[in-house]
């Protein structure tokens, strides 16, 4: 038996982990959110508000999940919830909000103006 074999077999297989690592690290970046018909299902209470100065969080909404970013404001809606990373409720009053939040039109924009609130979506 060739020792270069086993040693080449072994380096492949290292190569296909460190590629599945890398693989599963971007996925889990993504901030996939997914808007719940309920306020107690929701892990963030969310009010839109109509200023970009009033906002926590400017969001951008982006079309594919690949464009998604952890927690910087570029957000993906998922179909279901058992794919979000975070599941939000729309409320109607300010008051009732953990997290106001303003539809930007430029994925440049799109950040944190309250860093203290960024807990909630990790």
């Amino acid at each position: 038996m060739n020792i270069g074999y086993y040693q080449s077999i072994k380096l492949g297989m290292r190569l296909y982990i460190y590629i599945l690592l890398l693989i599963y690290g971007l996925n889990s970046f993504s901030q996939k959110v997914f808007s719940v018909d309920y306020f107690s299902q929701a892990d963030v209470k969310v009010f839109v508000v109509d200023y970009e100065s009033q906002a926590d969080l400017l969001i951008y909404k982006v079309s594919y999940e690949s464009q998604a970013g952890k927690n910087d404001g570029r957000w993906f809606f998922v179909g279901y919830e058992s794919q979000a990373d975070k599941t939000v409720f729309f409320v109607d009053y300010e008051s009732q909000a953990d997290l106001k939040v303003y539809f930007v039109d430029y994925q440049s924009r799109a950040g944190w103006k309250d860093k203290s609130k960024q807990h909630l979506l990790y």
